[in-house]
């Protein structure tokens, strides 16, 4: 890096990157991020799940105090971590959500809607997957008909099913889909719906000039297609070892991979030196 400390602010993934493939954060991450803390950067957990999957991971990391934020939902949700105060909200509406749910019938893929409270499907076999997120992200999951979503406050929806039948889905979407929406593939088996002003980019860059930061002082770290928005917006875009390769070619770092602490290597090397 060209002189000491110019990062001021590191958004990092969590699945496939704060996390290794065992889910745990590792004694090198945890100690990094509180050195990163120490050293005055702020670090922002930016995530694609609702903020119930991430409050457990802000408090082992002790980013639950005042002046700590969190990126959920893709960027769709920004909050304080500590008040739950909200800086950015981004949601479908009711009509975007009767339209994403009828597509999905017609293209036989099991689908929910997620909330800040819950995960609401209107599939009567509820897919595992469905069971699967709720589990990931620690909350509940609701059968609702889609005449009982009307007042709920969405902030994506998402098709959910084994990776050969959503592929085959995904290759019949219509393509007024794309511009009408943000989608994002951020699993095999998930492919994420929502507002086409929503992204982990808009939503850090947001949130750095809030807190009074310009793009060059903001480093990305993350390893698949949902945090390509957010690596392209920043000026220290770092990718996984372990990433996606097309994720890999726009990074300007490759750290080593979640198994091998890739996020502490990053801050270390990138930010600390």
């Amino acid at each position: 890096m060209e002189n000491k400390m110019s990062i001021q602010l590191v958004a990092i993934d969590i699945d496939g990157t704060l996390l290794n493939s065992k889910r745990e954060i590792t004694s090198e991450v945890f100690s990094a991020i509180q050195d990163a803390k120490a050293a005055g950067v702020k670090i922002i957990i930016a995530t694609g799940r609702p903020i119930a999957g991430v409050q457990k991971l802000l408090k082992e990391l002790n980013l639950n105090q005042p002046g700590n934020y969190v990126i959920t939902f893709n960027g769709g949700l920004v909050q304080e971590t500590s008040t739950g105060q909200e800086l950015i909200k981004e949601i479908l509406a009711y009509d975007d959500y009767l339209d994403i749910e009828l597509l999905s019938r017609k293209l036989g893929v099991h689908m929910h809607a997620i909330t800040k409270d819950g995960i609401y499907t209107a599939n009567r076999n509820i897919g595992k997957y469905t069971i699967y997120e709720s589990s990931l992200v620690n909350m509940p999951v609701f059968y609702r008909t889609p005449e009982e979503m009307l007042n709920k406050e969405i902030v994506k929806c998402m098709f959910i099913d084994e990776p050969d039948i959503l592929d085959t889905a995904i290759a019949k979407l219509p393509p007024e889909l794309s511009k009408k929406y943000t989608l994002v593939k951020s699993a095999p088996f998930y492919l994420e719906i929502m507002k086409k002003t929503v992204s982990k980019g808009t939503a850090v860059l947001h949130l750095a000039s809030k807190l009074g930061f310009s793009k060059d002082q903001i480093m990305a770290i993350g390893d698949e297609e949902n945090d390509r928005a957010m690596l392209e917006a920043v000026d220290h875009p770092v990718a996984m070892a372990n990433g996606n390769p097309s994720i890999k070619k726009i990074a300007r770092y490759i750290t080593k991979s979640n198994d091998e602490s890739g996020v502490a290597y990053a801050i270390r090397e990138w930010v600390l030196k």
